[in-house]
């Protein structure tokens, strides 16, 4: 039996990390429901919907708890009583949701508030409920948001993987066949000590011409048969692996991505079809390798030379309607790279910066 009927976590969880899991975890070994309540202002730079979704993946099935986010761009004052109305306001209006979503809107108060942080003391006895506090030492986990803001690369195992992955800067590198995409994306890993992410459509190739040979076994790649599942799947597929990747290091390197499967279904299907990738994750930026200076080399799977051109031409109006960071590499691989490090490094930079939260 559990000592609790229903417990408050609440907290900015800017962005959230081990001592926050360790703090919903402890309220939920005590309680039947626990409502975790995710508290952002409108001028952090994490929207409160990631930092929910991020949270939920990490305690997806645990049963009795919920995790709501809403808006509190209330200032802080802990001695101003006004403001403290202000923020209760909020938190009782989250806690009325949770009840409403329960169907019972009389199972809205709590009897208990558990927290890391002295103020919940003055929370707990405004929603007239116990504070349990944890680890305000932080001791089990020597760790804070304040820290991971400044430092995420230090901080880095202190995240769990969903927040890893939705916080991890991503290069993409695009562009037409036989253009240096596979060079040039595993040297600028190797260069910024990032994750690297192979293109995932050459595989899917291999795979539908042993399919096809096991039907024909004179079956070639000039006679596959393509169609807008083929493209849906590589940038399924693709998104897959790069949100893997993600999760591993601060930084990933990625030799297309699922948005570059719908220009490759252009080109394969004579036509756009948007819905090839329609949700694609929008990257901190884009590298596109020119095909100008660069030979085309026939591996056997490569049939576009006639079309590099075109292709490049597609990658650029594409990349410029979807109004993402990018940028053109022409030149040697020496050339290319040295464009490539020098596009990355203020994006990278406003990728780690993190506005201050409210005061």
């Amino acid at each position: 039996m559990t000592e609790f009927t229903h417990s408050l976590v609440l907290g900015k969880f800017y962005p959230p990390h081990v001592g926050h899991h360790h703090l919903i975890r402890a309220a939920v070994a005590r309680s039947s429901r626990v409502t975790v309540t995710v508290l952002a202002s409108s001028v952090e730079s994490i929207p409160v919907a990631s930092r929910v979704a991020w949270l939920r993946a990490e305690h997806a099935g645990t049963p009795g708890l919920v995790i709501l986010g809403d808006i509190d761009d209330h200032p802080m004052d802990f001695h101003s009583d006004t403001v403290w109305e202000l923020h209760m306001a909020v938190t009782r209006a989250v806690l009325a949701r949770r009840a409403i979503l329960d169907g019972d809107p009389s199972l809205a108060p709590v009897d208990a508030v558990f927290s890391s942080e002295s103020y919940g003391d003055e929370m707990a006895k405004r929603l007239g409920a116990q504070h349990v506090l944890v680890d305000i030492g932080r001791s089990a986990h020597p760790v804070s948001g304040t820290a991971v803001r400044a430092a995420p690369e230090a901080n880095w195992h202190h995240l769990a993987p969903a927040t890893r992955a939705g916080l991890c800067a991503r290069i993409v590198v695009v562009g037409a066949e036989s253009t240096g995409t596979t060079t040039l994306s595993r040297q600028l890993a190797a260069h910024l000590g990032a994750s690297w992410v192979p293109e995932y459509g050459r595989l899917h190739t291999e795979h539908k011409l042993a399919a096809a040979k096991a039907f024909d076994p004179a079956a070639s790649i000039d006679s596959l048969v393509w169609t807008v599942g083929d493209f849906q799947d590589v940038a399924a597929r693709q998104q897959e692996l790069a949100d893997a990747a993600a999760a591993e290091r601060p930084i990933l390197v990625c030799d297309n991505d699922p948005w570059a499967a719908t220009v490759w279904g252009h080109r394969y299907l004579g036509a756009p079809h948007p819905d090839i990738a329609p949700d694609a994750h929008r990257p901190a930026l884009y590298l596109l390798t020119d095909h100008e200076g660069v030979p085309f080399e026939q591996d056997g799977w490569r049939d576009g030379e006639h079309l590099r051109a075109w292709m490049t031409g597609l990658f650029r109006a594409g990349l410029a309607e979807r109004g993402v960071p990018w940028s053109v590499v022409t030149g040697s691989p020496a050339a290319r790279l040295g464009q490539a490090v020098a596009a990355c490094e203020p994006v990278l930079a406003r990728h780690f910066r993190f506005a201050d939260p409210l005061g």
